[in-house]
């Protein structure tokens, strides 16, 4: 029989947190997308007690992947272990642990350990795997210290808010205008134009021009989790000045009395460049505003052509 080579790796950062402030950000999987950089989505599939099975979407050396992880989570000795039940090609089998050790009270080190192995023990696919994993696990410790440090220092920058439109139409219809994207540029007037492409279904990139007030246009890009007649996840990859962090997800409820669609932002404002976008007196709570009220406006408005195209086809 073939030998199976198994690799095993570790990085470690030391944060300027507590180890159990540090852990319990690791723990909770929803924080996710804010902390890690290649994350875009992560929902819960089983939960019971300290074990869980739990989705992820995340990029791996720019490309989209999707997989399953079952974790146990050890909070008295501030680990979790974890290990992939289906991996995505060319990854085999990948597990491992989180280990939060405290250095004081306000000081601790984390250490991330990966063990994995490459579909048909392929030599060219075990490289690709260990730059995969040496990135984005230097990427995960660095945002871990970043955001933690941050949220420890500031925690005014992070916002969230939603949108919410009733819809006297079908779900799927509703679902559908939000999900078909790539026809924005006709059905939405902010939109200028759409490059959206979708090579695994219900996982999208998304990039777009879109036109502000003041007719000057604007490029982003996002990453898209879609969970037909549910819930469309997403994370910008692509930011304005003013941002350091935009996720956010569209949701869509049958009440049996109609559609509850809804449009939530989370938001982590750039505090260095709010004095050049907003001038030298503007404030923080400045900043959310003007932020706010420009997601707010083309959220609601695509609600809006959302309700419109449903309630047509009623």
């Amino acid at each position: 029989m073939p030998n199976t080579e198994v690799r095993e790796v570790e990085h470690f950062i030391t944060v300027d947190a507590s180890a159990e402030a540090v852990y319990r950000l690791i723990a909770d999987v929803r924080n996710w997308p804010r902390i890690f950089p290649p994350t875009i989505y992560v929902d819960h599939v089983e939960r019971d007690g300290g074990d869980e099975v739990i989705q992820i979407w995340a990029t791996a050396n720019g490309e989209a992947k999707q997989w399953t992880s079952r974790r146990t989570l050890h909070p008295e000795e501030l680990r979790i272990e974890f290990r992939q039940q289906v991996s995505a090609p060319p990854v085999a089998a990948m597990g491992g642990s989180w280990i939060v050790e405290p250095l004081s009270g306000t000081e601790c080190r984390v250490r991330l350990l990966h063990d994995y192995r490459a579909v048909g023990d392929d030599p060219v696919s075990l490289r690709w795997i260990d730059e995969a994993v040496d990135r984005n696990s230097n990427a995960e410790l660095d945002a871990l210290k970043t955001n933690v440090e941050l949220a420890t220092a500031s925690e005014e920058l992070t916002f969230s808010f939603e949108d919410t439109v009733h819809v006297d139409g079908s779900v799927k219809d509703v679902y559908d205008f939000v999900n078909e994207a790539d026809l924005w540029s006709e059905r939405l007037p902010h939109v200028a134009t759409v490059r959206l492409t979708e090579d695994v279904p219900g996982l999208q990139t998304l990039e777009m021009d879109t036109r502000a007030k003041d007719g000057s246009v604007h490029t982003t890009a996002s990453y898209r989790v879609c969970l037909p007649y549910q819930k469309i996840a997403y994370k910008q990859t692509t930011l304005p000045a003013l941002m350091n962090l935009h996720t956010g997800y569209w949701t869509f409820t049958d009440t049996g009395a109609g559609v509850e669609a809804s449009s939530q932002h989370t938001v982590v404002i750039r505090a260095e460049n709010i004095a050049k976008i907003l001038g030298p007196e503007a404030t923080v709570a400045d900043a959310k505003a003007y932020v706010k009220n420009a997601l707010s406006t083309n959220s609601c408005a695509t609600l809006g052509y959302a309700k419109d195209y449903a309630e047509s086809r009623t």
